[in-house]
């Protein structure tokens, strides 16, 4: 489990063909958060199929953008930056030029990624935000399309294409047909949609904007992209949508920007295709990719393969906390008591979102206690976590509320907890209702919460208090282990035993 984290402040910055974008993260153990974040609209990848150079305007937009980076680096006094370039500085007969220009004018060593180093570094930021992930990512920028099996969140085998809207648009409308024909022949000569199946990882700003526009369309209660899946049949419908909505439409959806909708149609029409001959089960959209995977790829491999939500889950609570480790003892103080349940997730992701509950159980400690259990939950339902799926995190979310005395009701009129079933709702509240009793029988002490034990049996939950803390178990208490019972079906029993806790 994650060790105290220790912080660590790293700049990436992504010179791409559609965009100039810093990202300032604070690693901590192996929470990735991104603190700063900034883009540009630069479009230096614009007309580069045409004239072989990075377009001008767009080269003097970046040029700016990457100095007042440095400006607002020293600033900070960042001093560990990374700096990649893709698609359109390899490709462009400028592009060394451009590099030697950033170097003399900012002092940033500029690496350009080859395309098989981009689809390896957006397959390990994928990674790093999905742990499990298992199919093939595609990475689509301006100018290129990457995609890279993916084993348990490993990266196999990374392959580049000319698939990105700037090399396959021009200026009229898009001929549909002609299109099609054009991916095709680019998407099967790569061999990687051969047998595949099983998930398909949607990675960069166009498809991001998909995202949003299933969000408003469909009605969808929980708007965070990271790990949105939708089945085969909901992302073909998807896809059709945004090939036939008129650009007004598309202009008009909360979270897509005005600049996505001219090649919106043409990213969706990329996606059905890919869906198509993958034959893919799910689309799943991920936050993060090649600036995590620069990342990422400068860790220690020990730290990585430690688990990222319980990671966030620390590195976000423990400021709060007012003993920073009475999560992990209440982690361990609640493995009897699930044991004998049925599983929300089953045993190993039930595992770790009891280690991710425990730790955020102080996360309202210091907001006001009218407020913690709408505070708290939201933060829950909204962070930036990795390595949590929508149904874990609004299950999550859910213990955290009942952690905090909150009312089922609100739960039951809120559409986002729909997204669970009623016995992972049961589930979530015997746990939040869990860690309220265990922090009030214990005052927040680990050395008195070892005084406590409890279990469950099939009609009973059995605390058990050791005789030296008699005095400790007052009324409010009982209170709360007959509400946790009755969460699950089951009445509450106390009895006293002496041994407990030495």
């Amino acid at each position: 489990m994650a060790e105290q984290a220790i912080h660590r402040d790293i700049a990436v910055i992504d010179v791409g063909s559609n965009s100039v974008r810093l990202v300032h993260f604070r690693v901590e153990g192996r929470s990735l958060w991104p603190i700063f974040n900034e883009k540009v609209m630069a479009g230096l990848g614009r007309g580069v199929h045409d004239t072989g150079k990075l377009h001008p305007e767009g080269r003097e937009i970046a040029l700016r953008a990457l100095k007042r980076f440095q400006r607002l680096l020293d600033a900070k006094g960042v001093g560990d930056r990374h700096v990649v370039a893709t698609a359109a500085v390899r490709n462009a007969k400028d592009g060394p030029d451009f590099i030697a220009e950033v170097a003399e004018l900012t002092g940033f060593v500029v690496r350009v990624l080859s395309g098989e180093d981009e689809a390896r570094l957006s397959a390990m930021g994928v990674g790093a935000g999905i742990p499990d992930a298992q199919g093939l990512m595609g990475d689509l920028g301006g100018s290129s399309l990457e995609l890279t099996t993916m084993h348990d969140g490993l990266p196999g085998r990374g392959v580049t294409t000319a698939l990105g809207p700037q090399e396959m648009l021009d200026d009229g409308p898009m001929d549909e047909a002609v299109t099609i024909a054009a991916i095709d022949a680019q998407l099967l000569a790569t061999g990687q949609l051969t047998g595949q199946g099983g998930a398909f990882y949607a990675v960069g700003g166009a498809w991001r904007a998909l995202g949003q526009l299933a969000f408003a369309r469909f009605g969808y209660p929980l708007n965070v992209v990271h790990e949105f899946a939708l089945t085969a049949k909901r992302a073909d419908e998807l896809t059709r949508l945004a090939t036939r909505l008129s650009p007004a439409s598309l202009r008009g959806t909360p979270g897509v920007s005005s600049r996505r909708v001219s090649t919106l149609p043409y990213a969706a029409l990329l996606l059905g295709r890919i869906m198509k001959h993958g034959g893919f089960e799910r689309l799943v959209f991920s936050a993060f990719g090649v600036r995590e995977g620069v990342l990422a790829s400068g860790l220690p491999p020990a730290l990585l393969a430690q688990d990222p939500l319980i990671a966030g889950a620390e590195a976000m609570a423990r400021p709060n906390a007012p003993t920073p480790d009475f999560g992990r003892a209440l982690a361990r103080w609640l493995v009897p008591a699930f044991g004998a349940l049925e599983t929300a997730f089953g045993d190993v992701r039930d595992q770790i979102l009891h280690e991710a509950a425990t730790r955020l159980t102080d996360l309202g400690a210091r907001q006001h206690p009218d407020h913690r259990a709408d505070l708290a939950r939201d933060i829950v339902l909204y962070a930036p976590f990795a390595g949590v799926s929508h149904a874990e995190r609004v299950f999550l979310a859910a213990a955290i509320h009942y952690r905090y005395a909150g009312k089922r009701a609100v739960l039951e009129d809120d559409p986002i907890f729909h997204l669970i079933t009623e016995e992972q709702h049961n589930l979530a509240q015997m746990l939040g209702l869990s860690l309220r009793l265990g922090a009030k029988l214990s005052g927040r002490s680990p050395a008195l919460l070892d005084r406590y034990s409890l279990t469950v049996g099939p009609d009973v939950i059995r605390l058990e208090v050791d005789e030296s803390v008699r005095d400790l178990y007052v009324e409010r208490s009982v209170a709360l282990l007959d509400q946790l019972a009755a969460a699950v079906g089951r009445t509450g029993e106390v009895v006293y035993v002496s041994g407990l806790g030495r």
